[in-house]
């Protein structure tokens, strides 16, 4: 749970760097959060504002998400908004990457077709381990004590 809640209390650090667990366990956070406030809006029926009253599914698109459950789902995307943000620059660190790498990424993934393969160039860049010992963004987070204070 330490992990999960990590990069919320780091909310606007930017600098530094952050391992694959807080990276992964803040993701699996968010999926938790927002399975958990979907089977929810599910169960109280916050999804039946997209059919007319005729029974018709041309209602308004996102009309779901203004119901009570649905504001809430976008509450948490506006608290964790920030926090991503800054947890996958300071992964892109880790790997002794640019976080200005975060930009390219989100540019590339607009891009029709190639897109795709820069997702999945993203998710591999993320599952890749990170530089071991300290580099120009910090010490190890795995092993901070093995940073040498004259090289």
């Amino acid at each position: 749970m330490h992990w999960m809640i990590l990069p919320l209390k780091r909310y606007f650090e930017f600098t530094g760097r952050s391992c694959r667990r807080e990276y992964w366990m803040f993701a699996l956070l968010n999926v938790i959060v927002v399975m958990a406030l979907l089977m929810l809006m599910a169960v109280t029926g916050g999804a039946g504002s997209l059919l007319n009253q005729d029974g018709s599914g041309d209602g308004a698109p996102f009309g779901f998400l203004m119901g009570g459950v649905g504001l809430v789902i976008m509450l948490w995307a506006l608290i964790v908004f920030i926090p991503s943000i800054a947890v996958t620059v300071r992964r892109f660190h880790d790997r002794d990457m640019s976080g200005w790498w975060y930009v390219a990424f989100v540019l590339g993934g607009l891009i029709p077709y190639i897109g795709f393969l820069v997702s999945i160039g993203f998710l591999v860049v993320m599952a890749l381990p990170g530089y071991a010992g300290a580099n120009r963004f910090g010490p190890d987070p795995r092993d901070p004590t093995s940073a040498t204070i004259f090289e």
